[in-house]
């Protein structure tokens, strides 16, 4: 039998499956710079302040929007115009692109703890971007490297 997110579109999901899908890393939650000549976007290690880094977790994140205006909320409406602002590792990404799951996924793997494990989230790489200043978050542009 295939699993939801290989047989239910994304616009047809129910609230379940669509927070189920998320991978819990973090990395949309990281601070994106995106240069004005050239359109690259380029990520730093500065997690938005509601990011509980070690948990991966939004700690507000029922009013995040209204606390944060730059958050990816994501839902199926707005995932084609926040798509390019998303990792390549996003669960969300990946499955509007018709990609497979990949093995660390909670989802496919049924641990929780995996994303981690296989250096994917940001546990114990960013900081709050409470103890950044704001001319400095240049200096954390960090470069992934993909799975």
């Amino acid at each position: 039998m295939k699993a939801f997110w290989e047989t239910v579109p994304l616009d047809e999901m129910n609230a379940l499956q669509w927070e189920l899908l998320c991978g819990r890393c973090g990395r949309c939650c990281l601070r994106k710079l995106e240069y004005e000549d050239t359109g690259e976007i380029v990520y730093t290690n500065v997690a938005c302040r509601y990011l509980d880094i070690d948990r991966c977790r939004c700690t507000s994140y029922q009013d995040r929007a209204s606390k944060n205006p730059c958050c990816l909320v994501m839902n199926p409406k707005a995932l084609m115009q926040i798509m390019h602002l998303l990792p390549g590792t996003c669960a969300y990404r990946l499955v509007a692109q018709g990609v497979d799951l990949p093995w660390w996924h909670h989802l496919v793997c049924g641990d929780a703890d995996m994303v981690h494990e296989a250096s994917i989230s940001v546990r114990g790489s960013a900081l709050s971007e409470d103890h950044v200043h704001e001319d400095q978050i240049e200096e954390h542009i960090i470069d992934w490297v993909e799975p």
